[in-house]
């Protein structure tokens, strides 16, 4: 989900999740600190935004290290800022090719660039299997909404209680809803998206949620190449998470892995998808 404590918008991202023990949906906040510090520095091959980017988006970096692709990828597919139900045990992604509908609202007309910006997605990762529907059984849901309208879509969402604590946190501005089965499926998300602040805020939320409701749940605000980072507006997808994102829906990482999984076919997925630069001569 965007808040307001960067500019005029920063992501935080709500997962839902039934919770059989307790025989219902039970709320209750996470904050989660991830350091990047430990990784050194070595991404190369700076160049400027892709086009149609935001005016102001800031240059990517375009190759990195197996370690800088393994460290973002574990710090943003576990945890995340709020869960509503049971504590998420590993991955959540995706199982099945993924279905996307947008539904159009607001005073300002998203829906075309929206499009677009799923066309992007379905290109850039193949491996998403993702494609655009309108009928109502959509597997995600991208819902345009004038800021006024926000605080209200936020209480239908996760009702009234859950909605006042995390305002009064975060000041939030977009959201993304995620729900998963206890095995780490995806079976639905929804992103509700702000289309009345201009151009460079609606594409920043846009690209931003997006990478929520696919599975990457997590904030790092000190990972310099990723659009989850709070810090950052970007409006695009970046190179760095595409990365993840390819990863992400590798055959090899399956839903409901833990980070210790993870970590031991990190590497191997890493390599075979061709997505490390080399370590020397950097």
């Amino acid at each position: 989900m965007k808040s307001r404590a960067k500019a005029p918008t920063i992501s935080s991202f709500f997962a839902q999740r039934g919770d059989k023990r307790a025989g219902g949906i039970v709320a209750s906040l996470v904050a989660v600190a991830v350091a990047f510090g430990a990784v050194a520095l070595a991404a190369s091959d700076k160049e400027a935004a892709p086009p149609g980017a935001p005016e102001n988006a800031p240059a990517q970096f375009t190759r990195f290290t197996a370690a800088e692709l393994e460290h973002g990828f574990l710090a943003l597919a576990f945890g995340s800022d709020l869960r509503i139900g049971a504590r998420p045990r590993g991955i959540r992604r995706f199982a099945h090719p993924i279905r996307a509908r947008i539904i159009g609202g607001g005073s300002v007309s998203r829906s075309a660039a929206m499009y677009r910006i799923i066309d992007d997605y379905a290109r850039q990762v193949p491996g998403l299997r993702l494609s655009q529907i309108t009928a109502p059984d959509a597997d995600v849901e991208l819902r345009l909404i004038d800021e006024k309208d926000f605080q209200s879509a936020l209480q239908a969402a996760f009702g009234a209680k859950v909605a006042r604590t995390f305002v009064a946190r975060t000041d939030p501005q977009c959201m993304t809803s995620v729900k998963s089965t206890a095995g780490g499926d995806i079976v639905h998300s929804v992103s509700f998206i702000i289309v009345d602040k201009g151009d460079d805020v609606f594409l920043d939320c846009a690209y931003h949620e997006l990478l929520h409701a696919f599975g990457l749940s997590n904030h790092d605000q000190r990972n310099p190449w990723t659009t989850l980072n709070q810090k950052r507006m970007v409006g695009y997808l970046t190179v760095y998470d595409r990365a993840l994102l390819t990863i992400l829906y590798d055959e090899a990482v399956r839903p409901g892995m833990t980070i210790r999984q993870a970590r031991a076919v990190l590497p191997q997925v890493i390599i075979s998808l061709g997505l490390a630069a080399p370590t020397r001569g950097r």
